[in-house]
């Protein structure tokens, strides 16, 4: 009997962070582009959807990107706007090509 409370014990945690995991991301054309834009300041970063097969990393500020990024702005489609600006996305910064 203590075997199976064992297993119980540990499947529960399991299940419960496989379905939280499964959940999907945001959509932006569910949202208004002023909730997406909310979303991605209140959180500083946040993984959207912007259609069925796309997704990005949108950040709010360059203190959510790592080091030798810089901010490039974003603009993502919502139910209400074609073009909502809702922040930046990292990228890396450009470096000068040298010569060969």
């Amino acid at each position: 009997m203590d075997y199976i409370k064992l297993v119980s014990a540990t499947i529960a945690p399991i299940s419960i962070n496989s379905s939280a995991l499964a959940q999907g991301r945001p959509l932006t054309l569910q949202m208004s582009c002023n909730g997406a834009r909310q979303l991605v300041a209140s959180r500083g970063a946040a993984v959207l959807n912007t259609g069925p097969m796309t997704y990005d990393r949108y950040v709010s500020a360059v203190t959510q990107c790592v080091r030798d990024e810089t901010l490039d702005p974003a603009w993502v489609p919502t139910a209400d706007t074609p073009q909502c600006s809702i922040g930046y996305r990292c990228v890396p910064r450009s470096r000068p090509s040298g010569g060969g």
